[in-house]
């Protein structure tokens, strides 16, 4: 990206994360300060802890340092809101003795390990984060096909499109979905996704 003539503090956060690919250490400094007073109360909010909370949201930036040659981010506040969310729900329920309760709830998935129902308690916010930015038609296929178990001659006949425009949506609104996801994460991801769309 080419370097636009004005402070830092002016770019968008689509300009700053274009920047942050082509390493721009100074677009992260700016993502940071604009951004950690907002995560922080929003992890403490949760946590109820200032060291925790500090630790999750400086472990988040160096995450999306580490990611930035791949980040594909269309809204990135609600995008770090919810990933801070999760990181404190996941870490609240390993370190305070929740997963018994979780194991009551989840009686249907004895199969699965704790770690795993946690994970998959919270990245349904997670998820339901991502799918709330999709384009607007993308976002109703989706929710038709994974929330209500429609079909897809059955989307198109309700949303009055053709079968090949419902299938280019599903696909789209996956691959938006992959991309949000670490790699290194995969085996996490995909157990938890299993685990998610079972219970809807």
């Amino acid at each position: 990206m080419k370097r636009l003539k004005k402070p830092y503090s002016l770019y968008t956060d689509e300009e700053l994360l274009s920047l942050l690919r082509d390493d721009d250490e100074t677009a992260l400094s700016t993502l940071y300060d604009r951004y950690w007073d907002k995560l922080l109360s929003i992890a403490f909010k949760h946590s109820k802890d200032k060291s925790t909370s500090k630790e999750i949201v400086q472990e988040l930036f160096i995450s999306l340092w580490n990611r930035r040659s791949t980040l594909q981010i269309d809204h990135l506040d609600s995008y770090l809101a919810t990933a801070v969310k999760f990181s404190v729900f996941k870490l609240y329920y390993r370190e305070h003795g929740r997963a018994d309760k979780l194991k009551l709830n989840a009686p249907s998935h004895e199969n699965y390990t704790i770690d795993e129902i946690i994970s998959a308690k919270f990245l349904e916010e997670y998820l339901n984060g991502i799918v709330e930015t999709l384009p607007e038609k993308c976002r109703t296929v989706f929710k038709y096909s994974r929330e209500q178990g429609m079909k897809i001659p059955e989307i198109a006949a309700q949303m009055g499109i053709s079968e090949k425009t419902v299938e280019a949506h599903l696909t789209k609104s996956l691959k938006t979905l992959r991309l949000h996801f670490n790699k290194d994460n995969a085996i996490v991801i995909i157990a938890a996704v299993k685990i998610f769309f079972e219970q809807h």
